[in-house]
């Protein structure tokens, strides 16, 4: 419940529970005749405009179904979807004394997402700076990870209409191997709407790719008060197994909430890796079939802005060690758009 729900509720209890009837001295009638009405706009925007009306209501409350809720005072409001579904809609009447009603309805909402952001890596040479920066060095980022991250066209180049980004064995910097990787952070992020990411996956036991969000307040909170929408991952020792996991307070690391799928020639053919985000639910899918959704709720971290980050790790605590044949290997990317 939102505090300014919980405040209103609170206040009509404080200056009503200790007299239940009104000036004139006669008990004050329940809510009755409770009635809802849904008018959803034709022009795709996911706008419905909800008018409900009760006798003997001086507020009303709406949960839409999508995990968000609202206090109406006339019981007249708009609500904005953001994802095309069919939502129970519940509306609790009450009157001045916190006597209620409550009814549901359904409402089915059609959308057409626009795109919003994208990167179809067109132009050849370095990636476009206006969109993307690097981590760099080693340590390990967490996972004990054995690749150095550059900005070298060796390790991330756009050629042919494609990113790569290249992960090699080659002695750098005091590391056995090394990789890149892009994030838009401070460039680019956003909150709530479909990310799609067209992807062939590098081959070889210890690679790990990754396309991946960060909560965009990551540097002031830290991991996992940040939040982390991981929309693929991929395991070289399980070719083909692509995971998707949340990360957040109570749920990090290995106990992240996620889900995962297996497909085929991963590292031959290029599939769509995608997250359909919403207040209420954050759906993962692969050539735009779903195989995992999370409930999405205002208590967690999925509900601001986040940036984006491509990138090919080596080795590590998940992976496990790197094939000792390995030489290179690079995940190839035809785009990265995001919907809204």
């Amino acid at each position: 419940m939102k505090p300014v729900l919980s405040l209103l509720l609170a206040f009509i209890f404080i200056t009503t529970a200790c007299d239940k009837k009104s000036s004139g001295g006669s008990e004050v009638s329940p809510p009755s005749n409770l009635n809802i009405n849904a008018v959803v706009s034709t022009d795709n925007s996911g706008n419905v405009s909800f008018t409900a009306t009760a006798t003997n209501a001086v507020v009303y409350l709406f949960d839409f179904g999508d995990g968000s809720n609202q206090v109406s005072a006339n019981g007249v409001l708009t609500h904005k979807y953001v994802s095309s579904a069919t939502y129970t809609v519940t509306v609790v009447a009450k009157n001045s004394t916190n006597q209620s009603i409550s009814k549901s309805i359904t409402v089915t909402v059609k959308m057409e997402l626009s795109l919003a952001w994208s990167d179809e890596f067109e132009t050849a040479g370095a990636p476009d700076a206006a969109k993307w920066g690097y981590d760099l060095g080693a340590g390990g980022w967490g996972n004990n990870e054995s690749q150095y991250y550059t900005n070298r066209p060796e390790n991330v180049i756009v050629s042919d209409g494609t990113l790569k980004i290249m992960a090699k064995r080659e002695n750098f910097s005091g590391s056995e191997f090394t990789s890149a990787r892009l994030l838009t952070k401070g460039k680019y992020a956003f909150k709530y709407g479909k990310i799609e990411v067209r992807a062939k996956l590098p081959v070889g036991i210890g690679t790990w790719p990754a396309i991946w969000m960060l909560g965009n307040n990551f540097s002031s909170v830290g991991w996992p008060a940040s939040g982390e929408i991981d929309i693929m991952e991929h395991l070289g020792r399980e070719l083909n197994k692509i995971h998707s996991t949340l990360h957040h307070p109570g749920h990090s690391g290995a106990n992240g909430d996620g889900g995962s799928t297996t497909i085929t020639n991963t590292t031959t053919e290029f599939h769509k890796y995608a997250a359909e985000w919403t207040p209420g639910f954050i759906k993962f899918s692969v050539d735009d079939v779903v195989f995992y959704t999370f409930t999405n709720s205002a208590t967690l971290p999925f509900n601001q802005e986040f940036f984006i980050i491509l990138n090919v790790a080596l080795g590590g605590n998940w992976p496990g060690p790197v094939d000792p044949a390995f030489s290179s290997a690079a995940m190839e990317i035809d785009y990265v758009r995001v919907y809204q």
